[in-house]
């Protein structure tokens, strides 16, 4: 089988870039013919898995973090629509955690994940849709795989995506300090929430929302107070399903509410997220 590769050597502290040899060795070993694309900014994987589509490859592998394969799922789709609906996404995660792996069940570490494609099964999956603003008030949209959130945990993935604490001490240590560095500055956060049969405004914590069965799953995290925010933390939220889920922020939540999509910062409430059932062929 042929393959687009697209690989971000700079994922899992550059470790990726170190093994990149190896990885090119054995994803050779399942796919004889393939092209490469190495990431060298933000973004670019998108444009290039765009750009690989509509010049026919039917085969897209991304090859990194969660961030890496975010931005790959997002080449798949332009203005709504599907570029190609034949096409079929499959992920290597090179790093040492991931909420992606652990959705599909699959071990963390290019060498678990190279061997799971040796017989890995195309099967059509679900994806979700954003759309939200930027922190500039410019309208984006963003689709995503696992999950997305707002609320404290969008705080703690903005912080994460511009910081540098993870190259030198690790993700986890870089992960714990974001996120008591954003609970040390939380401050009352309210938000209306509109989906099937629900109409509430809510102090929250944060909310998930994860695709499946042809409906969001959407998890709600309750605290308007720091206490509030501790306690929702160790306990779980309320949950209901929807095809469809808008979130604004009230007039009394102080700041932004932000926004992220695979543990990747996407912007700020309003937003409006929507489920795409069976729109991506993943071989998993």
């Amino acid at each position: 089988m042929t393959a687009f590769v697209i690989f971000n050597p700079n994922s899992a502290g550059g470790q990726t870039g170190q093994d990149w040899r190896e990885i090119e060795e054995a994803l050779e070993r399942v796919f004889p013919l393939m092209s490469f694309f190495v990431t060298a900014a933000p973004a670019q994987a998108a444009h290039m898995v765009r750009d690989a589509l509509r010049d026919g490859h039917m085969e897209i592998i991304a090859v990194g973090g969660d961030g890496t394969i975010n931005e790959a799922l997002n080449g798949f789709f332009d203005r709504g629509a599907s570029v190609c609906p034949d096409a079929t996404f499959s992920f290597v995660h090179s790093g040492h955690d991931s909420a992606l792996c652990r959705k599909f069940g699959l071990l963390p570490g290019w060498r678990a994940g190279i061997a799971h494609l040796r017989q890995a099964q195309v099967r059509k999956v679900d994806v979700a849709r954003v759309s939200c603003l930027s922190e500039s008030g410019v309208p984006v949209s963003r689709y995503f795989l696992g999950a997305a959130s707002f609320g404290l945990s969008g705080t703690i993935a903005r912080s994460l995506g511009t910081a540098r604490i993870a190259r030198f001490f690790g993700h986890r240590f870089a992960l714990g300090w974001h996120r008591m560095a954003a609970l040390l500055q939380w401050r009352t956060c309210r938000v209306r929430l509109i989906a099937s049969g629900y109409d509430e405004i809510a102090g929250i914590s944060s909310v998930k929302l994860s695709p499946f069965g042809g409906l969001l799953d959407v998890e709600v995290s309750a605290g308007e107070t720091r206490r509030r925010v501790l306690k929702s933390m160790k306990s779980a939220g309320r949950r209901l399903r929807s095809a469809r889920l808008t979130a604004a922020p009230t007039l009394d939540t102080s700041g932004p509410v932000a926004v992220e999509t695979d543990g990747e910062s996407a912007g700020v409430l309003p937003a409006t997220f929507e489920v795409h059932a069976g729109a991506l062929n993943l071989r998993v």
